[in-house]
């Protein structure tokens, strides 16, 4: 009995048995239970320092599974090359304006959601909603008050190697707001211009905002691409952020998902050349049609050999010569040796 008492073990020991008795120790069996500490818990979730985040933007771990759903703009090869025409085209309309040396440059482009974009903003700023008359859909044009001073210095000469002016923590007056109008218009009338290459598309001025709260055009969830346009004025001006919600360039998503060919905008002339000469060689069916007539069915089925259809038409009645459902061509009807032929007149009018 004593031996049987000594090797039995209670339910507590069995339980315990190969676990480690402190953390980052092995257990009996040879397993590791160590313990994550800070560092990798953050790479895990994808929540590294900044240093490895400025490196490697493509973040890892949870962080890259939330923002896997997101779209890159790389993706839409032909919007690079509308911004690119839209800072060549605003830098001569903005020098006219202004009757000044001004440069336009892009500093980058993104992709965010657009409640990311509206945190990002920093007030005050002057917000343009636009509307892309078209597509039926928004954009959002941002301001900074760095760049309206400047601009209204400069229209109302102010000194030249003078920091313009700014009051914090007043309204913008009218007349700052119908300068800073005026110049939206010629940067939305540029950005129409920039888009025909690819399609016809008109960017109307809907209103101004200096509230982001009341300049809410989308979801916040929704994905939106930005491009950080900086204006320079020799020692003035500021930034402009234009903002396109991927929902706003949808109905012209497979033009932009072209390849850009140099100065043709995704049009390849020698195709073009190619499929034109192979046209001219293709061969088409056509019919002349003398007259057309309403008939009974139950006429149709009394039909026998050597009946006769009137046409109801006069021997110089026009024939018309089509292609298809298309009409072509119009002429008179004759004969030629043993042949029956059509002397053309005119082009044919298309019904309705």
């Amino acid at each position: 009995m004593a031996e049987e008492a000594n090797n039995a073990t209670t339910p507590s020991q069995d339980w315990t048995e190969g676990l480690a008795p402190e953390t980052g120790t092995p257990a009996a069996d040879g397993t590791d239970s160590k313990i994550l500490n800070q560092e990798e818990i953050d790479s895990l979730l994808g929540f590294g320092s900044d240093e490895e985040n400025e490196y490697n933007p493509n973040k890892t771990g949870v962080r890259a599974i939330l923002n896997s759903s997101m779209v890159s703009y790389e993706r839409l090869p032909m919007l690079e090359i509308v911004f690119d025409r839209l800072i060549r085209l605003m830098a001569t309309s903005l020098r006219n304006f202004t009757q000044d040396n001004v440069e336009v440059s892009l500093d980058s482009i993104e992709s965010m959601r657009f409640g990311e974009y509206i945190d990002s903003l920093t007030l005050p700023t002057l917000l343009n909603v636009f509307k892309a008359e078209e597509w039926d859909n928004y954009g959002l044009m941002s301001l900074d008050s760095a760049l309206i001073y400047s601009m209204v210095d400069v229209l109302l000469g102010g000194r030249r190697g003078t920091a313009a002016m700014r009051i914090e923590g007043r309204p913008y007056t009218t007349i700052e707001l119908n300068i800073v109008k005026d110049m939206i218009q010629l940067i939305l009338t540029d950005l129409s211009t920039a888009f025909d290459p690819i399609t016809s598309v008109n960017f109307a001025f809907d209103r101004l905002e200096t509230n982001p709260r009341f300049a809410t055009i989308s979801r916040l969830s929704n994905a939106v691409i930005v491009a950080h346009l900086r204006i320079d004025m020799e020692d003035r001006g500021g930034k402009i952020d234009l903002m396109i919600p991927y929902a706003t360039l949808e109905p012209v998503r497979e033009l932009l998902l072209q390849m850009f060919m140099g100065e043709r905008f995704g049009r390849d002339t020698i195709w073009e050349n190619h499929l034109m000469s192979q046209l001219w060689e293709t061969d088409v069916e056509i019919k002349a049609v003398l007259n057309e007539v309403d008939i009974r069915l139950g006429e149709i089925s009394t039909w026998e050999k050597g009946s006769f259809l009137p046409l109801d038409m006069t021997p110089h009645e026009k024939v018309t010569v089509y292609c298809g459902d298309v009409p072509l061509i119009e002429g008179s009807m004759g004969r030629k040796s043993d042949h029956i032929v059509i002397k053309v007149e005119s082009k044919a009018e298309k019904n309705g």
